[in-house]
């Protein structure tokens, strides 16, 4: 092969086609792969564009025969290209790659690349006028264009990178799916935008390296007796990313690195959020609000779903007068409560309505004409336009973007599920009649662009926050909170969300969430007396909840703790679902063992806010990653790599939700067992039980008591907790001090960090840190002096200090550094 050295990389070429190796900083390297006679001029949706090199940090080394260095133009059976810390080993006409650390470790071969040309197909109706099918669906009017005929429109690439894993690596990421796999060795996983499922082009192996894929296309990780590979259905090249990460935190921080910093959310979205399908007018959203209040239970946020509009309307962004008349007004008192309100927004529109017919006009439309074009700026606009002015002018604070997978419609029905290459191909095929193939993942992406682009153009004071059902690998930097879809109400998927959130932070995706109690309560038998939300006696296969009674069941009420608990601990704590309504009163009073379990996580979660915002702040200006996989902070206990059932939350707390019922199961029928978790705690350190202080050594399985009102949460020795009782919203300054809770045992440190909550002045650094740390061996807590300032920042604050659970101390603190003696 021929190769070519340059300041910026290498170029390598040979008959089958051309491979150029960029560093782009040390520990990652940009490959790109074409069989063209000369690269393109392609711009990246997902990568930033950043200095495309770092002078003079590699170097190349031919590797022939007599081992001599390369020179430009030279041929050369084999060549290395290393920038210190990785190195990248060409081994043949194939370009087959041994990825090596600067040990000269192996991390991974890299195969053979397959690609062929391919036809790529546009969709048109030719000139004729469109022959329209117009469906009712649970996601409103989809329009179906009967008379769409293929047109070839250009050509890309199609094919497959192939990859030799060692035996024991284990290989995560790829986003979020359906099925709870957490370690996709041995496995398929299928990469398209669909209700439940969030790709990711990120995967991260416990061999110490990721890979990015610069693609938006229709993907496939496949890692089965076919072969190991990762499949593109088209692209114009190949192109990615490898970063070599000494830990998952380093390879997160690659990814972070090249698709964004993370955009700060307002602080109150890390209170509790209020929603159920649905409400129905501007009042009841209010009544919500101050009965929170009023039982004195912490609040942060009501969410108005979705029929804002008149009836008939679907999707327009207008609110209907008789139910909505009086926002403005309503609004107003509910921020008088220091509550926020969160309204649904859809892409699609119902054909004669206001919004539609403004896009229609300007030819804004997709090609399904129902859809915006949100890959046109001025549609971005557009749609911007109408929400600011029928929605965020009238009291809304925030968007919820819902459906932005706006094409999966062909498998949201039917009562059995299809097979998963039946779905990917029926799915991602109808994404490919109204999107670009190229771009086929990218409709939620550039959806969040709009709204965060045009919102803090327009309300700069105003951070956003988009809750979205869907996204792709920047979408933190436009303030996208993902949100796993419409999950049904079991044990079994309750058990699989918590691998799918552990499997989003681990593509490099830091905000995630999901409906607290399933979205779907009731089963088929229910939909086909026509009781379910869309009165339609029609069964389907995603609609399969197992409690037809509700909140009236006890077995429910007893799952929909247990997922409140784990969404205690999770980037967004927000309650949603339909069949059943959700508010904490529909769940008993005070006394009563559901209402009181509920009670206590949201007054818990409220007391962790400093430590929860502190991640925050890390999560923008370090790249952390709030819901860990213990592969984070554990790499080398083998037992912690196989863990699928509990997290990190943040470095110090360590959460094992409880996934079975213990109490009742569906129907009221009584369960009789224990009230006792098994969970494995991680070696390496010593772990106390939040509750009652209980020393337990790491590396060992404890089984601990784990009756309704307690999940099993253990605090890392030596951990440092900032936490503030009393509050009841996210931004109270609250009537009692801080306190900072010292578990001692061992060295430990923590940085504390606060903001405005609002704006972005954070980015000119209007923000304060201050660094704890506790010296062990010496009883000495150190309280650093503070760093930066904003201008809502109290000078002086009143800190209690508690040793092991127990008070000893309160100081002034005043921003100088203090050392205090425990």
């Amino acid at each position: 092969m021929n190769v070519i050295s340059s300041r910026q990389g290498v170029l390598l070429a040979n008959q089958s086609g051309r491979m150029e190796i960029t560093p782009v900083k040390p520990g990652i390297m940009h490959l790109r792969y074409t069989k063209d006679p000369a690269f393109g001029r392609r711009e990246s949706e997902i990568v930033e564009k950043r200095d495309s090199a770092q002078k003079g940090i590699f170097t190349v080394k031919g590797m022939g025969p007599e081992e001599a260095s390369s020179g430009e133009g030279e041929e050369r059976s084999r060549i290395a290209v290393s920038d210190g810390a990785v190195t990248a080993e060409v081994m043949n006409e194939d370009f087959e790659i041994l990825w090596k650390d600067a040990g000269g470790k192996l991390l991974l071969s890299e195969g053979r690349k397959e690609f062929i040309r391919i036809p790529v197909m546009s969709y048109t109706t030719g000139g004729e006028k469109p022959v329209i099918d117009r469906v009712k669906t649970v996601d409103g009017e989809r329009n179906f264009i009967k008379n769409l005929r293929e047109e070839k429109d250009h050509e890309a690439y199609q094919g497959r990178l192939y990859f030799h894993f060692s035996g024991e690596e284990q290989i995560h990421g790829l986003g979020q799916g359906e099925d709870g796999v957490y370690d996709y060795r041995h496995h398929v996983q299928y990469l398209y935008q669909h209700n439940m499922r969030i790709p990711m082009p990120m995967l991260l192996s416990t061999r110490g390296y990721g890979i990015l894929f610069d693609a938006a296309c229709l993907m496939t990780f496949n890692d089965t007796e076919v072969g190991t590979y990762v499949f593109f259905d088209a692209v114009e090249e190949l192109s990615y990313y490898f970063i070599k990460g000494d830990t998952a935190d380093d390879i997160i921080a690659g990814f972070r690195y090249l698709t964004g910093d993370a955009a700060m959310l307002p602080k109150w979205a890390f209170g509790y959020i209020q929603s159920k399908e649905q409400y129905y007018t501007a009042k009841e959203l209010l009544e919500v609000a101050q009965r929170y209040r009023d039982l004195q239970i912490p609040l942060d946020c009501v969410v108005q779903d979705w029929n804002t509009w008149e009836e008939g309307k679907w999707g327009n962004k207008l609110l209907d007068p008789a139910r909505y008349g009086d926002m403005r007004q309503c609004a107003k008192q509910i921020h008088d409560l220091h509550v926020h309100t969160m309204v649904s927004v859809w892409p699609n529109m119902n054909s004669g309505t206001e919004n539609y017919e403004e896009f229609m006009e300007k030819g804004q439309l997709l090609n399904d004409l129902s859809t915006y074009d949100a890959f046109d700026e001025k549609a971005r606009e557009t749609y911007w336009k109408q929400a600011k002015e029928g929605l965020f002018d009238q009291g809304f604070d925030s968007f919820w973007c819902d459906s932005t997978e706006p094409f999966s419609g062909p498998d949201w029905g039917g009562e059995i599920r299809r097979e998963p290459h039946v779905r990917f191909a029926l799915v991602g095929g109808e994404h490919k009649k109204y999107l670009p193939p190229e771009k086929a993942n990218l409709y939620a992406l550039m959806h969040a662009k709009g709204i965060f682009e045009n919102m803090r153009r327009d309300a700069g004071d105003r951070r956003v926050l988009n809750l979205t059902r869907s996204g792709y690998a920047s979408g933190q930097k436009y303030a996208a909170m993902l949100w796993s879809g419409d999950t049904c109400a079991s044990w079994e998927t309750l058990k699989k969300q918590i691998v799918e959130g552990m499997n989003m932070g681990l593509s490099g995706y830091p905000y995630w969430t999901l409906d607290i109690g399933g979205f779907f309560t009731v089963g088929k038998e229910w939909q086909k007396r026509g009781c379910g939300c869309d009165k339609d006696p029609t069964p389907k296969w995603f609609w399969t909840g197992e409690y037809d009674d509700g909140v009236e069941d006890g077995g429910y009420r007893e799952l929909y703790v247990r997922w409140l608990q784990l969404g205690a601990f999770l980037p967004m704590f927000r309650s949603h679902g339909t069949d059943t309504p959700r508010e904490i009163w529909n769940f008993g009073k005070g006394g009563e063992p559901a209402y009181d379990a509920i009670a206590r996580f949201i007054r818990l979660r409220y007391r962790l806010m400093p430590y929860i915002y502190s991640m925050a702040g890390a999560v923008r200006l370090h790249s952390f990653t709030i819901m860990r996989s213990l592969i984070f902070d554990f790499p080398e206990d083998p037992r912690a790599l196989e863990q699928k059932g509990e997290f990190m939350f943040g470095k110090n707390l360590l959460v094992c939700p409880v996934t079975e019922p213990m109490y009742y199961r569906a129907g009221n029928e009584p369960v009789i067992r224990e009230k006792t978790w098994n969970c494995y705690l991680p070696r390496g350190c010593r772990w106390i039980d939040f509750w009652d202080g209980t020393i337990y050594e790491g590396g060992s399985e404890v089984r601990v008591e784990a009756g309704l009102d307690r999940i099993p949460l253990f605090v890392r020795q030596g951990s440092i907790l900032p936490e503030r009782p009393g509050l009841s919203y996210a931004s109270e300054e609250g009537r009692e001090p801080l306190e900072l809770h010292v578990y001692t045992g061992s060295d430990g440190e923590f940085l504390y960090y606060d903001d405005a909550g609002e704006g972005y002045a954070y980015e000119d650094g209007d923000y304060e840190t201050v660094e704890l740390a506790w010296h062990d061996s010496q009883k000495k807590l150190v309280i650093g002096k503070r760093k930066g300032s904003f201008a809502e920042m109290r000078q002086e604050r009143q800190i209690k200090i508690f040793a092991d659970g127990k008070q000893a101390a309160q100081i002034r603190y005043d921003g100088t550094m203090q050392e205090i003696l425990l």
